[in-house]
């Protein structure tokens, strides 16, 4: 049966409509202008969407409005054909049940009786038939609607033509097994939306000029800082779609980036600017904000393509192949903290911060580059994660904010290694992100090694404050000992991430949730705010790798 389908065989009855033309519709990749997914649903069979080519899996997806009963689904491939694919229907764009799947696939027409229902249809495509990529001249969905009128996509997640990865549109999925905060999707949704109007009005500033965007960072050691920015590319890339002013925003923020090089490698940023947006304090780098600017362009390349004003992909993997010159230690596989950092001084050179221990940032470097060397440098910050824990934080999970000695035998840091003597070894204000970031590539890829740390984090914090959000602390000694009291966003939000990952904590996740919707937008810290925003943006759904 699957053989006659793929072959073009029609079996399915013609007697439902077509419901899918000029229908919202989202693709994966884009290969170029004039390739848009909504060229698949347009009725014109001299247009086609095309993806990126050379690489899977890829999708598009359309969205129908409304649910309705599909019946049939006619594909009319290009030359670049899928020879493995899917089809699929979802209620929400986010959980997909396959009602057709193929391995033999071999182009032209494939007319698929199918038996499903949804608002969303998506045709997922897992090996390609040839070495390009993806291509459809239509894309056409058949079936019969439930009744309800026929509405866009919700309010917080307008159409947005072109956009490889709206906001709210899900499309890359969660590990199996993965939480997200109870309540409907839009729900969620809106709430993050709220949220991010909040920290922009508060941080996204155009204070120097020049038609720059920056990020300001009134709690910082200098008014912009290079993670601040590489916060804001991140965010603006992933809000696309909720944001009409989104691209605009990212290219001002990497114009900002651009005119402000580390001295030591053109191609990274210079950690830290005054008032008057000149570079100060050396002009070198910190690894935090290259690790998340290149992120962000990366983002930027599968949000937008790179046929615009800047070549995003370009410079992704310049900035990329700075970092893996200038920030990785060559004797260890391990992040330096910055671009200063040399064998002159050895304790430096041989130190790392756990909080820039980024897997999912890794793998997606591996991805844009095939340099499988990001595969190893992966690994080897995974392996000092499980040695940390193991070690020095077995009941709890937790790292310290720096680690030393980490060309023999690392652990954490003693005396002063960057910050403070008496926390530079501690969960401190730098390892307050770690449960969101190993949390993030646990959620996303269902790494067993990823997962494994962040369900430990995430076990020891719930029992320690026995499940209230608001008992969890300023900072912890290794051994769970409180160091400070209050509450802050950098401490309590992370902890979202991990609890993301243990079937057994939805009660846990909705309470940090419900925090998190509670506290309001401080504006006299973009770091517990910027950190906040992007732990909602993950735990809803909405993160995804590039």
């Amino acid at each position: 049966m699957l053989g006659l389908l793929v072959a073009g065989t029609t079996i399915a009855s013609a007697a439902d409509p077509l419901v899918s033309r000029g229908r919202a519709v989202t693709a994966s990749s884009v290969e170029g202008s004039g390739f848009e997914a909504g060229r698949a649903v347009d009725g014109s069979t001299s247009t086609r969407w095309a993806s990126e080519e050379g690489h899977d899996p890829e999708w598009i997806s359309v969205d129908l409005g409304s649910a309705h009963t599909i019946s049939k689904v006619k594909l009319s491939w290009e030359a670049a054909y899928a020879r493995s694919y899917r089809v699929q229907t979802s209620p929400d764009g986010s959980a997909w049940t396959d009602v057709f799947t193929t391995s033999t696939g071999n182009g032209a027409t494939d007319d698929l009786t199918v038996s499903g229902s949804g608002r969303y249809v998506r045709v997922y495509g897992t090996a390609r038939g040839t070495t390009y990529g993806y291509s459809l001249w239509e894309f056409e969905v058949y079936g019969v609607g439930d009744g309800t009128p026929p509405t866009t996509t919700l309010t917080t997640t307008p159409p947005s033509t072109g956009l490889g990865y709206p906001f709210g549109s899900r499309q890359t999925p969660y590990a199996a097994g993965i939480l997200r905060p109870s309540g409907s999707t839009s729900t969620l949704d809106a709430a993050i939306v709220e949220y991010y109007k909040k920290w922009k009005a508060a941080f996204v500033k155009q204070n120097c000029g020049n038609g720059w965007y920056e990020i300001i960072s009134p709690d910082a050691d200098h008014p912009y800082v290079a993670e601040a920015q590489g916060y804001g590319m991140v965010i603006t890339a992933q809000m696309a779609g909720a944001d009409p002013d989104a691209r605009k925003i990212f290219d001002g923020l990497l114009k900002y980036k651009l005119a402000h090089p580390s001295v030591n490698n053109p191609d990274l940023l210079a950690a830290g600017q005054d008032a008057s947006c000149k570079s100060v304090s050396g002009s070198d780098s910190a690894t935090d904000g290259d690790m998340d600017t290149a992120y962000g362009l990366l983002l930027a390349d599968r949000q937008w393509g790179s046929t615009g004003t800047y070549n995003y992909k370009q410079l992704a993997v310049k900035n990329v192949n700075a970092i893996k010159k200038s920030l990785i230690n060559p004797n260890t596989n391990l992040l330096l903290m910055g671009d200063w950092s040399n064998s002159g001084n050895s304790r430096q050179y041989y130190g790392s911060r756990s909080s820039d221990w980024m897997s999912d940032h890794f793998r997606a470097f591996r991805k844009a580059t095939g340099d499988s060397a990001w595969d190893t440098i992966r690994t080897r910050h995974q392996d000092l994660i499980a040695t940390l824990q193991s070690k020095y934080a077995s009941s709890t999970g937790l790292l310290p904010d720096f680690v030393q000695d980490t060309n023999s035998t690392a652990k954490p840091a003693v005396g002063e290694m960057l910050e403070e003597a008496a926390t530079d070894g501690k969960y401190w204000y730098n390892a307050c992100r770690d449960p969101w970031r190993i949390g993030a590539d646990a959620a996303l890829t269902g790494d067993t090694r990823s997962l494994a740390a962040a369900r430990k984090m995430n076990s020891w914090i719930k029992s320690k404050t026995g499940g209230d959000p608001n008992r969890i602390a300023v900072g912890y000694s290794l051994n769970g000992t409180q160091i400070d009291s209050g509450s802050d966003a950098a401490f309590f939000a992370p902890f979202a991430v991990s609890a993301t990952t243990d079937p057994g904590s939805q009660a846990w996740l909705d309470a940090l949730w419900n925090k998190m919707l509670n506290t309001p937008v401080d504006t006299n810290t973009y770091f517990g705010a910027s950190i906040q925003l992007q732990v909602m943006i993950t735990v809803s759904g909405n993160h995804w790798i590039p």
